[in-house]
């Protein structure tokens, strides 16, 4: 840095259970002493303040801080610099207060909640001669621009100076820095607003001071520290000539300004200070070339592959997914042999023959494969022209590993999952005919037979799903049709094709394929020399999960469904009162794109592409972070395309209604006068036996008995679709991007329920409206209510779609429709309940039992058969779906 930050104060974060893997292992684990030396080490490297934050949910975060402060207080070296007492919670706080020595600083309080309760806590910490941190934060929400920034902070300059009598110099505004290049546009000027923010306040606010979190700003470069560095540093540069004279820094982490390599202190400079419209694009260009290399980096990526002979060429291609040359290297290859065939016999293999050893060694990632299959494909559509211009006889073609008819079956409408398979399948040698979605059995089996398919696959994601593939199997069955049978998809189990799939095909062998990376070990074995021996070793494993379930199911005890209702959640409804609505009526919504992202929860997003990890810890994991980098660099790359472009046009629709519980049920009533049922929600009861005096719970238990006014609310979102982006990628043969855009799309369709939920709770039903969570608490389900969808095991019964889309009447509100099978279309599309008790948000699924079939069935009006169809396949055979609400 400069001489300027001589008069910076350095706050280390590293005592941070939210900010330090290290430390929350130390203090969980009650190793107090190890975890005093990481205070040690932070004062050590500079430090001269140190942040204590004890905010983790396992954690009793009063005692952790009470214990953690009494002991540092006995430490030398520690106790000579002030503690800042970090924390969400005012109890926790004020344990720190209590148990702490010296002057301390509050971080924070603010006026989110209004001006009561913050006129109390700043009351508090005077009391106790704290200096307090206080955020730009008010009941509006978090300041993003330099005007909010500076209203909200002189607000609470006035309520603390003249209205508790606080000393000027011990307020610490943190004016809020958030991360920029992320890819949105509106991000851009958030450092820019930041400074201007701090100089504004610095200048009209006499006394006070300015701090923040540094590593905010460069969180869209996680793993890239010569980037982050750099970023760290070009920010205090200018902050601190603004004002800013406080920050949790890792001192150990900075560069000094005059010292950063000038291409890259240039690309830097321009996003912190927004000065130019491409600022974002040319650094994330650039920084791969600045990964793990030091300051002298070059900033070029390295071409010297491109000077190696035309095959290696092709090769390193495949394997690094490069596109940019491969239409010009194909074509040298093809002048360099006798038929273009030769060229995709030849080098093109070999090198994807690399891409299936890598990733089946686990040194390639699925995102990579893909990529690759992508110049594949653009290589071959090069050599299809002359291929058929050559006119090849019958039977002078490559050779094949084998052909592979896929399909999403009959009343299904996803397919990434599918379509990774079949790339998958196609970058190791295979023929794939991908037959789409919603495929009923008749077409299948008949491509199958057409085409003389090696290997059939099915796939599925919603419940009904399942049935119809037992009904392919038998329909096999009944054909003799004895090609082998891969199922798939995320209802799917082992359990499900042992009980209910392979009873019904003896003809065939029937094999549950866990993800896409298996299919290609399992399609060999299918197809190998050794394939009778695979198969009866696979209908041996089936029948053993099929014994183990059956006598599992026996064994488990369970109360009668009368019993289980003897023990209902039972809450004193005369103490509580629901809330009324603000707004009674459908709600109907379009939110863009740009609304969405903020919302986005990526941890599921890594899973689509088989990156098990939760974001953003996957981003620095030491063996698929690169890899899980690279990825989120293009998924957010292709948002802000999808958001300026306007690709997909999300809708929502929500409406609430008087409603009450009737039974196990939730009746919807035709007006506020509850005389006349309008509409019914039918619920299901836990009846696994407990240890312990829990409830038996239904998720109808949370809306208020007849006779107590409450209400009942309903939701569907969309996130849209868009055939011709589609349709392009396809006629690119882009695989990678179109996988990437409906991952996406699937991505912004969950955004749009979160979206919605938080709309509702703030302000159509209302019971929230001062609620201000981060998108990792909203991921967390902090709020009070729950959103139960149908199909998930506190309602496995899909058909109670139907009744939800009738009163929404959602084909016409927002555009989306209902399959045979309750499949939503478009695919990326979601819907549900609300329920706004909030209690329900404590409210644990758990299996719903056989028991209740023959009761659900006579409340439907339907057979027990249909019952059975119904809920007899999540509630059997996919215990890895019961998870909480």
């Amino acid at each position: 840095m400069t001489q300027s930050t001589a008069l910076f104060v350095n706050v280390g974060e590293r005592t941070n259970v939210t900010g330090s893997a290290r430390f929350r292992k130390l203090i969980t684990e009650g190793d107090y002493a190890e975890a005093i030396s990481v205070a040690r080490q932070q004062v050590e490297n500079g430090a001269q303040i140190i942040d204590v934050n004890m905010d983790e949910g396992l954690l009793d975060s009063v005692a952790a801080m009470t214990t953690f402060l009494r002991l540092i207080a006995g430490e030398p070296d520690v106790a000579r610099v002030p503690i800042m007492i970090d924390s969400s919670k005012w109890e926790v706080i004020e344990a720190g207060l209590k148990n702490v020595q010296g002057k301390a600083i509050v971080n924070s309080i603010s006026l989110k909640e209004g001006e009561a309760p913050f006129l109390e806590q700043a009351q508090a910490c005077l009391s106790y001669g704290a200096a307090v941190v206080v955020m730009a934060f008010d009941e509006t929400g978090q300041a993003e621009t330099a005007d909010r920034k500076v209203e909200i902070c002189t607000r609470a300059y006035d309520i603390l100076v003249n209205r508790v009598g606080f000393p000027p110099e011990d307020i610490i505004f943190d004016p809020n820095i958030f991360a920029v290049a992320t890819g949105i546009e509106e991000h851009d000027d958030y450092a820019v607003a930041f400074i201007e923010a701090t100089r504004r306040i610095r200048e009209t606010l006499p006394g006070c001071h300015v701090s923040g979190g540094l590593s905010n700003i460069s969180f869209s470069f996680r793993g890239n520290e010569p980037v982050r560095r750099a970023m760290h540093s070009v920010f205090l540069y200018h902050a601190i000539k603004a004002g800013m004279d406080m920050g949790i820094v890792n001192a150990g982490q900075l560069d000094i300004y005059d010292e950063i390599e000038p291409g890259l202190r240039e690309l830097v400079e321009d996003v912190i200070l927004n000065r130019r419209a491409d600022a974002t694009e040319r650094l994330l260009e650039a920084a791969e070339s600045y990964r793990d290399k030091g300051q002298a980096a070059k900033a070029a990526p390295d071409l010297s592959w491109r000077d190696e002979p035309v095959n290696k060429r092709l090769t390193h291609a495949l394997v690094h997914g490069i596109n940019t040359w491969i239409v010009e290297d194909t074509e040298e290859a093809r002048q360099q042999v006798d038929r273009p065939l030769h060229v995709i016999e030849g080098p093109l293999m070999d090198g994807m023959n690399v891409v299936g050893d890598l990733f089946g060694e686990g040194k390639m990632f699925l995102p990579q494969v893909v990529k690759s299959a992508r110049v594949m494909k653009q290589a071959v559509a090069h050599l299809i022209p002359f291929m058929e211009e050559e006119k090849a006889s019958a039977g002078e073609t490559r050779t094949s590993a084998g052909k592979v008819v896929l399909a999403t079956v009959k009343g299904d409408v996803h397919d990434i999952g599918k379509n990774i398979v079949g790339v998958v399948m196609q970058c190791n040698g295979y023929d794939v005919v991908d037959l789409g979605v919603m495929v009923p059995s008749e077409t299948i089996l008949k491509t199958a037979l057409d085409e003389q398919a090696d290997i059939i696959g099915l796939s599925g994601l919603i419940t009904p799903s399942l049935d119809e593939m037992v009904f392919v199997a038998s329909e096999m069955q009944r054909q003799a049709i004895d090609i082998p049978l891969l199922i798939g998809g995320a209802t799917t189990s082992p359990a499900h094709t042992a009980v209910k799939i392979d009873p019904v095909i003896d003809i065939a062998p029937v094999v549950h394929v866990l993800d896409a990376s298996r299919a290609v070990g399992v399609a060999s074995k299918l197809l190998g020399e050794q394939r009778a021996t695979y198969a009866a070793e696979v209908k041996d494993d089936l029948r053993r999960i099929r014994e183990r379930r059956l006598a599992a199911r026996q064994s488990k005890a369970r109360l009668s469904l009368d019993k289980a209702r003897e023990k209902a959640w039972d809450d004193d409804w005369s103490d509580y009162v629901p809330p009324v609505p603000k707004q009674l009526g459908r709600q109907v919504f379009t939110p863009s794109v740009a609304e969405l992202i903020p919302f986005i929860d990526w941890t599921p997003f890594f899973f689509t592409w088989e990156l098990k990890g939760t974001y953003p810890a996957i981003l620095d994991d030491p063996k698929r972070g690169e890899v899980a980098r690279s990825l989120f660099a293009d998924a957010k790359a292709m948002l802000q395309q999808m958001a300026d472009e306007n690709w997909l046009s999300p809708k929502a629709v929500c409406e609430l209604w008087p409603a009450n519980r009737v039974g196990d049920d939730a009746v919807v009533w035709q007006d506020e006068h509850r005389s006349r049922e309008r509409a019914r929600f039918f619920g299901l009861r836990q009846q696994m036996a407990k240890d312990n005096d829990r409830a038996h719970l239904s998720q109808f238990d949370f809306l208020a008995p007849e006779g107590t006014p409450d209400w009942l609310g309903g939701f569907a979102v969309t996130a849209g679709d868009n055939p011709e982006v589609i349709a392009r990628f396809e006629a690119e043969t882009d695989d990678y991007n179109g996988i990437l855009f409906k991952a996406l799309s699937d991505r912004l369709a969950e955004a749009a329920a979160e979206w919605l939920h938080q709309t509702v709770r703030r302000d159509v039903w209302g019971y929230a409206p001062e609620e201000a969570f981060t998108n990792l608490e909203l991921i967390a389900e902090a709020y009070d209510g729950i959103r139960p969808a149908a199909g998930y095991p506190s309602q496995p019964d899909h058909s109670e779609k139907r009744t939800l889309f009738a009163l929404l009447d959602a084909p016409h509100t927002a555009g989306i429709s209902l399959t045979n099978s309750f499949a939503m279309t478009p695919a990326s599309s979601v819907s549900g309940l609300y329920l706004s008790h909030p209690d329900s948000s404590y409210f644990a699924v758990g299996r719903i039992l056989r028991d209740q079939v023959a009761d659900y069935a006579a409340r439907k009006g339907w057979t027990v058969e249909e019952a059975e169809r119904a809920l007899g396949p999540i509630l059997d055979y996919v215990p890895s779906l019961a998870q909480s609400a």
